[in-house]
């Protein structure tokens, strides 16, 4: 048993026990932080793909509500082709098509916290060509914790 340096509390040394929602998220390790790094940078480029998506979207006709589900797919899809091989390991226990679901599955909590602050934004700004943006730069950031944290327990452990 040690004693946390945060709080105080007992927990069991090494092993599974060691492991808990108490201690992975407190602690931050120096592989974690350089997993949030690299999931941060992968971030980034999904911004990227999901700006350039949803005003692809909605020069084709789509308004920004549906342009950002379709945004939203391929960023998600873009940022697992960057987590799986830069940011995390690979999760060898499960195919590379079980991954993608879990995956997806796994970034809907933060997607959907994005979707939802993007949307307040957007209909809370006076109308403009930057709006657009704006929204996905605001839901993306907050969604980002969210997506971290499902991809680092629920996809790639």
């Amino acid at each position: 048993m040690q004693e946390c340096r945060l709080c105080a509390s007992r927990v069991q040394a090494g092993g599974l026990q060691a492991y808990t929602f108490h201690h992975s998220f407190i602690t931050m390790t120096k592989s974690t932080l350089s997993q949030l790094l690299r999931f941060g940078i992968s971030g980034g480029i999904g911004f990227l793909v999901d700006v350039a998506v949803l005003y692809l979207a909605m020069a084709a006709g789509a308004n920004f509500y549906a342009g950002r589900g379709i945004s939203f797919l391929c960023a998600v899809f873009a940022t697992w082709q960057i987590n799986r091989n830069y940011a995390f390991k690979p999760s060898g226990s499960m195919s590379v098509w079980q991954e993608w679901w879990r995956y997806l599955l796994a970034m809907l909590g933060g997607g959907i916290i994005n979707y939802l602050c993007s949307a307040i934004a957007v209909a809370m700004l006076p109308p403009g060509p930057m709006v657009p943006l704006i929204g996905v730069a605001i839901g993306s950031i907050a969604g980002m914790s969210v997506n971290f944290i499902s991809s680092k327990l629920f996809v790639f452990r």
